[in-house]
């Protein structure tokens, strides 16, 4: 397997914006680390630079500490699965998977054993004389798995492999590359949209918006101390609440717009009067017989909960609850926001502690 060590990486196409600025990013051996970011943020660019599909414009892309930026994707020992597949219509299942083995002119019986492990692993014996159009979306995108699998290189990369794939089979798919992930101990980097996967896979996370790393660390990590409002807005689901205020060092609080003062419990290092954004997770909040008055705009029952949509001070809020009293929009209702569970940015989006 493979460290991966990216230093000052930047990319900008001809005279136009960098779509990449500055990336620094460690990745131990057997680590799973996930890119994650809205579409345009850069991540499967960086993927495919380190994959030697894209040019770098400045610094250096190391693996297992040989720099790699003029070395030729296929001299680099990493396998790209890709969202696509990427499959030969007119190959087997057998033949897609080890055709790169073929190429190498490796000898038939390795060639064999290697075959017989990965379909084991990914529940394709059954499959193995089919060709690409005899399967289901899933089956082939464990194939274009299987197909890096074979060739043991010393890293993986997915670049959104599951986006092709309906809700359920999606949910499938993710717990059996985290299982896979698990058995083979190869480095991996994965690169989504989707914060649910983000969460569910990763060993860390890279929240990348605009072409910058925002912050790196464990899903939980993300997910409890987000760096700054980009973090806290995108991980999560339903993502976290906003309120603009200022703040009161005084009563150590912060002073909403009608002048409703939401207690922090704690001291913060700000002026008095300095703008905020206070923020708490739908999770986090609850309804209660006095505090924040909010009207209520809409019901969205979930089955694993219900999703109630709240009107507070001309902000749209989010609350995510369990009790499944009748409620209907425009009804008055009180808000509880734990000061335990608040979140403190300052004017520049960057968390407070």
């Amino acid at each position: 397997m493979a460290k991966i060590d990216i230093r000052a990486v930047s990319k900008a196409y001809g005279g136009h914006a960098p779509v990449l600025t500055d990336i620094d990013l460690s990745i131990a051996d057997g680590e799973f680390i996930v890119l994650v970011g809205p579409s345009g943020c850069g991540k499967s660019t960086l993927l495919r630079m380190i994959a030697g599909l894209e040019a770098i414009t400045a610094g250096t892309v190391a693996i297992d500490g040989r720099v790699v930026n003029d070395v030729a994707p296929k001299a680099r020992d990493i396998a790209m699965v890709f969202q696509s597949y990427a499959l030969y219509p007119h190959m087997t299942v057998a033949d897609n998977m080890t055709y790169a083995l073929r190429l190498r002119r490796t000898p038939k019986d390795a060639i064999a054993d290697k075959l017989r492990g990965a379909s084991a692993k990914l529940g394709l014996d059954a499959f193995l004389g089919r060709k690409p159009k005899a399967l289901s979306g899933g089956q082939r995108q464990r194939v274009a798995m299987g197909r890096a699998i074979v060739r043991a290189p010393k890293a993986f990369l997915f670049d959104e492999p599951l986006s092709n794939l309906d809700a359920r089979l999606r949910e499938q798919m993710r717990a059996e590359i985290r299982k896979l992930h698990a058995g083979l101990g190869a480095t991996s980097i994965y690169v989504t949209h989707d914060q649910v996967e983000a969460m569910t896979l990763a060993d860390r996370i890279v929240a990348m918006h605009g072409g910058i790393i925002q912050q790196v660390g464990s899903p939980l990590e993300l997910y409890d101390r987000p760096a700054n409002l980009f973090v806290a807005g995108f991980i999560g689901s339903p993502g976290m609440n906003f309120l603009p205020g200022t703040w009161d060092a005084e009563a150590r609080a912060v002073r909403l717009a009608d002048g409703a003062a939401i207690p922090l419990g704690r001291a913060a290092p700000l002026a008095q009067g300095a703008p905020v954004t206070l923020g708490i997770r739908p999770e986090h909040m609850a309804l209660a017989p006095a505090g924040l008055p909010a009207t209520l705009d809409l019901v969205e029952p979930t089955g694993h909960g219900i999703i109630l949509h709240l009107g507070v001070q001309d902000q749209s809020l989010r609350l995510l609850t369990h009790d499944r009293a009748n409620l209907t929009p425009a009804a008055s209702l009180y808000l509880s926001l734990p000061p335990a569970h608040l979140h403190l940015f300052g004017a520049d989006g960057a968390r407070i502690d």
